[in-house]
């Protein structure tokens, strides 16, 4: 049956799901909406509006990260393996996905005073965001960690401490949000990188991830049943694609817009004819 119930069985000091782990790790997310619609009100103050799809997106995603680590999924996902999978969809893939189509850096500099929005501006162009928005680090950080959680004893052990299940949901969101903001570009960045470069890195990153999965399916982690683990995986696998390829369809879409110029241009010059623009 299933994962946990080996692992509270066969060990003393095995935490549960209590109210304190779900408090902080839902706290943050809370506060991020709140200061998400606080930046909306404020930028109406100011009559300059947001689009509604984008507050829908950040809505969204907030609630999928949040039935991730409270609620029913999180409670059960600590002794389902099939269900922590789903919990990892919803809080590593989907709602990072849809928070940061929600542009939320955008609306945060449209919205600050001047002043701090020129910090704000320092601290993207930094080094060390440079660093962080490298695609490579952040697929080191997302795919690695993974990779790292499911083929060591991390896995157990994250059910046995309190404190190692917190980190470890925070680097599951935050690895995620990272690995997508450096995928595609929704809000400013300041350090970008080439299309091409990125569209490589995503490439084997998906390949990592759906090599896991399939990993997981026949290898199942520590205390995790066989049939769990096989469903487990190939949530992950299948999952895992379906907001892949809405990541993948963003990248060639940017991709395209930027090459659209120069490809117009190409073909006049190689025709001779006249091709209007948009």
């Amino acid at each position: 049956m299933i994962i946990v119930q080996h692992i509270h069985s066969s060990h003393s000091g095995v935490h549960e799901t209590g109210m304190l782990p779900q408090v902080l790790l839902a706290l943050p997310f809370l506060l991020a909406l709140i200061f998400y619609i606080s930046c909306i009100v404020i930028s109406k103050r100011n009559e300059r509006s947001w689009p509604v799809h984008r507050t829908t997106l950040w809505t969204l995603g907030i609630l999928c990260a949040l039935t991730a680590v409270i609620g029913p999924v999180a409670v059960q996902a600590h002794g389902n393996f099939t269900l922590h999978m789903l919990g990892h969809l919803l809080l590593g893939m989907i709602a990072p996905l849809l928070m940061a189509l929600a542009a939320p850096v955008t609306l945060m500099l449209r919205t600050l005073p001047v002043p701090a929005a020129r910090n704000v501006t320092k601290v993207l162009k930094s080094k060390p965001m440079h660093l962080f928005t490298n695609p490579v680090f952040a697929s080191i950080m997302n795919m690695g960690g993974l990779w790292v959680l499911y083929t060591t004893n991390l896995f157990p052990a994250m059910h046995e401490h309190t404190w190692l299940h917190i980190l470890i949901h925070f680097h599951v969101f935050l690895a995620g949000y990272l690995f997508t903001i450096s995928m595609i570009y929704i809000d400013p960045m300041p350090h970008g990188y080439p299309y091409l470069y990125r569209g490589v890195v995503l490439v084997l990153a998906l390949a990592s991830h759906g090599i896991l999965s399939k990993y997981i399916y026949a290898n199942p982690p520590s205390g995790v049943a066989s049939a769990d683990a096989q469903t487990g995986g190939m949530l992950m696998y299948y999952g895992g694609d379906a907001v892949d390829i809405i990541i993948i369809f963003i990248l060639c879409l940017h991709w395209y817009r930027s090459a659209r110029p120069k490809i117009l241009e190409f073909e006049k010059k190689s025709t001779g004819w006249k091709i209007d623009t948009p």
